[in-house]
């Protein structure tokens, strides 16, 4: 009997032992990011396998759209969160990130060494970057429509309808060219607007959307980014679409990886915050994510030759940009 006794305990313990293995095993990590990030050709699906390998977990990604409904999404969520992580909320989405209190801020191990100053999103680390570039318009130079030289020239009448612009409620692009436009004219933005309003074709709720109908062209000028000429250049071995370089400077993105507040697995979210820092991470965003990385020990494609960069460099306070958006929506409502 004893020795029965003894084996039946030996056999719940192991059971047990095997149990714990296999959901340790199991867990999943639930990333929430935009549509260009998870699809096929997007760096999701490798970061993703690279991840799982390191750590044997799983990770599902989920496509909420562009990133500001990433962030909609995850508001949406708050105190019973789905997702573990969420990527892609920007520079100009942070204050209201921070407002609305759906992220735990977290420092990656060795941050300080690869995330140059200038690309850090706040000092609390509620976001960490992992990627950036300048908004941008770009041209189809074979449209037959002449490229405007600046903002101000964008407006004119001769571009009636040429325009591709994106929703600034529910799109980084959308909100970064606002922040441009905020940057640029001050207090007179909405005058600008209003110059602007006639030629704009549509206002597409994300940028793949938005992109897709320039590249069918249904348009000759779309809001993007000056890294984008790189991608058609490497794939498509065409310097066709153009990013315009205005003199009066650009607004650069820079893109964040956050841990969501009340994580089920902060663990394992620290972890690929961490991992998003690593040269084998971020060497896979030039040619998927079509970004600069911030890690500048990774080298860059001889197709970023069509990447222009900007003269001169923008800067605008997030909550100032987000309290603007209202204001541009309304008027082109009109």
């Amino acid at each position: 009997m004893r020795h029965l006794l003894f084996r039946l305990i030996c056999g719940v313990a192991l059971c047990g032992a095997l149990v714990a293995q296999s959901s340790k095993g199991s867990e999943e990590l639930v990333v929430y990011a935009y549509d260009s990030f998870v699809a096929d050709w997007g760096p999701g699906p490798e970061l993703a396998r690279r991840f799982e390998r390191l750590t044997g977990c799983r990770v599902r990604l989920v496509s909420c759209g562009d990133a500001g409904q990433v962030l909609s999404r995850a508001i949406l969520e708050r105190g019973k969160p789905v997702a573990d992580v969420l990527v892609g909320i920007d520079n100009n989405l942070v204050a209201r990130a921070r407002r609305e209190g759906i992220l735990e801020p977290y420092k990656p191990a060795g941050a300080d060494a690869i995330v140059p100053a200038e690309l850090r999103l706040a000092d609390d680390w509620l976001l960490t970057p992992y990627d950036w570039g300048y908004f941008a318009i770009i041209h189809d130079a074979k449209s037959g429509v002449r490229a405007p030289r600046s903002l101000e020239d964008l407006a004119s009448p001769e571009f009636a309808k040429k325009l591709v612009m994106m929703d600034p409620r529910t799109s980084t692009p959308g909100a970064g060219f606002l922040a441009w436009t905020i940057a640029v004219y001050g207090d007179r933005y909405l005058d600008y607007w209003k110059r602007l309003r006639p030629n704009i074709l549509t206002l597409a709720p994300g940028w793949d959307a938005g992109y897709a109908l320039f590249t069918a062209g249904e348009a000759p000028l779309v809001i993007s980014y000056t890294t984008s000429p790189a991608y058609h250049l490497e794939t498509e071995k065409t310097d066709r679409y153009r990013a315009l370089i205005f003199p009066e400077g650009h607004v650069a993105q820079i893109e964040g990886v956050g841990i969501a507040k009340g994580s089920r697995h902060r663990d394992l979210a620290r972890r690929f915050v961490d991992f998003m820092l690593t040269e084998e991470a971020q060497s896979i965003l030039p040619l998927t994510q079509w970004m600069y990385p911030v890690n500048r020990a990774v080298p860059m494609p001889d197709s970023y030759r069509a990447a222009p960069r900007a003269g001169k460099s923008l800067t605008l306070d997030a909550e100032r940009a987000q309290a603007a958006v209202d204001a541009v929506i309304d008027l082109l409502a009109r």
